[in-house]
């Protein structure tokens, strides 16, 4: 067994103090409250000297807690010690009062739930089966409910096992759904974490070039000042021929750069009118045109039903997830890749089919989903964690796309369909 991977040490879980601390305060008010209503309003005789030294000792150590423990941030470990410090305060309560029939027992489960959320698997485990001991030991050892030696209350065996079981089912239920409920948060916060990146990084590398071509237009007037000085330099020092290699060397660099800067200017300002406004046909065109570059399988793009030709605006979004779509029909395909452009006045639709394996049964319902890996052996060396899919999907979806999969087509592998509402796609 993996204990790193059981206990996420990797991870550097933690559970915020002042969460825990609030949530013991309200625990430790709602004891003293409870015996004490029972105690004097009720006037149920149990050990309320006991109950109130125990309560007191839980109160001592949700002080020492909030005050002198320094760090707002409690490690894996220690939070477990103080739950678990919380499931025998509470057992004893319920040990002297009544045991497993005190109608307060279920709350056992709850440091187990708090671990399942914030904190490890492993953690989590551990304090399910110290639960399961301690609600074992208070079924068959404790004092008796108050009022039950007044003869108001009697309980068959068969009751005690069903509340037994009913906790049991409840603790591993929500211990359950506490794992899985975190896990998957975390997961789709790691993979918007990721999005926000992808999505700065291609406005930042758009801002690069404005930068770039702004450097051009102001490097251009001092690259030419030095390459005149160097020419007049060259004319003084007449024919000392070893100066006058260095100057020629200096004024052919010099020439080179300014061509340089040349081309990255003239680049960006044919460019500034390509970002702005751009036919949905070009950009398929741009982007298969750079993977006809690396690969050597067909692609073809059918523009036959291409009857809506408008300007949109070129976004890092749509190319980044367009490319990341027309990417993975690469990748999986066999030898050919059929992109199809549809649209009309209410609809526009790219159908993007390969002859690849197709998408798996596994994931075909959770295609979209962060972090999914399907079973399949044929794709299993080549597949990732679902990620670039994810990110291609949200970041279309942001631009008013609608997506959809499907698993075997005409060529035998997948079918992404991304879709538009043309208002949605003209630039402004």
């Amino acid at each position: 067994m993996d204990f790193s991977t059981l206990f996420r040490i990797k991870e550097n879980l933690n559970l915020d103090k002042s969460t825990l601390t609030i949530l013991r305060y309200i625990a430790i008010i709602g004891q003293f409250f409870a015996i004490n209503i029972v105690y004097f309003y009720l006037s149920l005789p149990f050990p309320i000297e006991l109950s109130y030294l125990i309560i007191f000792i839980g109160l001592l150590t949700n002080i020492y807690l909030q005050f002198g423990i320094k760090i707002n941030q409690l490690k894996d470990f220690y939070a477990a010690i103080f739950l678990i410090y919380d499931l025998m305060q509470l057992s004893f309560l319920l040990y002297l009062t009544g045991g497993i029939f005190n109608p307060f027992s279920f709350l056992l489960i709850i440091p187990a739930i708090v671990s399942s959320t914030f904190l490890s698997m492993g953690t989590t485990i551990i304090l399910g089966l110290v639960t399961s001991l301690l609600l074992l030991v208070i079924s068959f050892f404790y004092l008796p409910l108050p009022g039950e030696d007044m003869n108001l209350l009697h309980f068959p065996d068969f009751y005690k096992i069903g509340i037994i079981i009913s906790i049991l089912i409840g603790l591993m239920f929500l211990s359950y759904f506490g794992i899985r409920f975190a896990g998957e948060t975390k997961k789709r916060s790691e993979a918007l974490n990721k999005l926000q990146e992808v999505i700065a990084k291609e406005y930042e590398l758009e801002s690069l070039g404005g930068q770039a071509a702004a450097a051009a237009h102001s490097l251009g007037t001092p690259l030419a000042t030095i390459a005149v000085v160097a020419k007049e330099l060259k004319k003084d020092l007449g024919d000392n021929k070893d100066i006058s290699k260095d100057i020629d060397l200096l004024i052919s660099q010099t020439k080179r750069c300014s061509e340089i800067l040349r081309k990255i200017s003239k680049k960006q300002i044919e460019e500034d009118i390509f970002l702005s406004s751009i036919k949905l046909e070009d950009l398929l065109e741009e982007i298969i045109d750079s993977f006809k570059e690396t690969s050597s399988k067909k692609i073809d793009l059918i523009l036959k039903n291409d009857n809506n030709k408008i300007n949109i605006e070129r976004t890092p979004e749509i190319i980044y997830g367009l490319r990341n779509f027309i990417g993975n029909a690469v990748k999986f395909s066999k030898s050919n890749v059929k992109i199809s452009l549809n649209s009309d006045q209410t609809k526009i639709e790219i159908k993007i089919n390969d002859d690849g394996p197709g998408i798996p049964d596994d994931i075909i319902n959770k295609i979209g989903e962060p972090y999914i890996k399907s079973k399949s052996i044929e794709l299993n060396s080549n597949s990732g964690l679902g990620l670039g899919t994810f990110l291609g999907k949200t970041l279309l979806e942001r631009q008013g796309a609608n997506l959809s999969f499907r698993r075997k087509t005409d060529l035998g592998g997948a079918l992404v369909t991304i879709s538009w509402d043309p208002k949605k796609l003209i630039n402004s």
